[in-house]
């Protein structure tokens, strides 16, 4: 499932319609806006995290690390001779009304709202977000809107060691094929489709949410919990809707994270806790119905 030549299509899709004046953007006004630098990654996005890391949400028995399933993020990217932006807000129920009314009033999109979980304590829920203009201005009006929030800005403190996590790892990137990152004691995974996806006629790239995600937090003795979500046509929602229930993986939420996307997708949330070998079963069921590049 190797997504080397994958990434090199989308990059280059993506290459092909920003102005040579804005494919070196510095990034450090939108830093300053926001109140919290972010990261320049593939196809020329700078991404802000925003983990919820004030709140404390357990979901049968497990403690969420915000990285599992509680990140903020926000993504810009060159258009043009504008920016884009996109992004999920974690929000808490009381937080919905007053961030959305200032998001509304500045311009700024809301594409969707809707849980990623079930039985979570307390209950969250995510706003994402689109927009183009200024990066600047599209900056400052997300921090004020955040700001309505409890969403701390706080950039987060460098590790002195190499992180470490409990979960045999190498394990994990054998049977999905591809190779995983650690954030915050999870195990991220991610994984690109097979064709670009399009918003206004310009490729959105991975870093931008587009892609299969696959968050595993370890519980201890080789018991892990998952989350993500799966991106998917139409075509494939019920298939592998039937593969994760089959392998006793709950499906939480299903809906649009973006509203003129082509192909139009389907974002399909999951959950489950089992031992690793037993997840990575279903999770490959699932794979399977999907259009990823799988293992040469």
């Amino acid at each position: 499932m190797s997504i080397k030549p994958l990434a090199i299509l989308v990059t280059l899709a993506f290459a092909a319609v920003v102005s040579p004046s804005l494919a070196a953007t510095d990034w450090n006004g939108v830093a300053t806006a926001l109140g919290k630098p972010g990261t320049e990654m593939a196809g020329g996005v700078y991404r802000i995290g925003l983990p919820r890391s004030d709140l404390h949400v357990t979901l049968d028995g497990v403690t969420l690390k915000p990285s599992l399933a509680l990140g903020s993020w926000l993504a810009f990217a060159p258009m043009g001779s504008k920016t884009m932006v996109m992004g999920d807000l974690v929000l808490t129920e009381e937080e919905i009304e007053p961030v959305m009314n200032s998001l509304a009033e500045s311009g700024i999109d809301i594409t969707a709202l809707h849980n990623h979980l079930l039985r979570a304590r307390p209950a969250t829920f995510y706003m994402h977000v689109f927009a183009e203009g200024d990066a600047v201005a599209l900056a400052k009006a997300l921090h004020n809107a955040l700001a309505l929030s409890k969403t701390p800005f706080v950039a987060p403190s460098v590790p002195a060691a190499p992180p470490q996590i409990d979960l045999e790892t190498a394990t994990i990137d054998r049977a999905l094929g591809v190779k995983g990152k650690i954030a915050g004691g999870v195990y991220q995974i991610g994984i690109a489709r097979n064709a670009p996806v399009m918003e206004q006629g310009m490729a959105i790239p991975l870093a931008m949410g587009v892609g299969e995600a696959v968050n595993f937090q370890p519980t201890g003795k080789g018991m892990a919990a998952i989350t993500g979500d799966f991106v998917l046509t139409a075509a494939e929602v019920n298939p592998v809707l039937k593969a994760l229930r089959e392998n006793g993986i709950e499906v939480t939420a299903l809906h649009n994270h973006m509203l003129d996307d082509q192909p139009h997708l389907f974002f399909m949330h999951y959950w489950a806790t089992d031992r690793l070998d037993t997840l990575l079963t279903g999770l490959k069921a699932a794979l399977a119905h999907i259009a990823i590049r799988v293992p040469k």
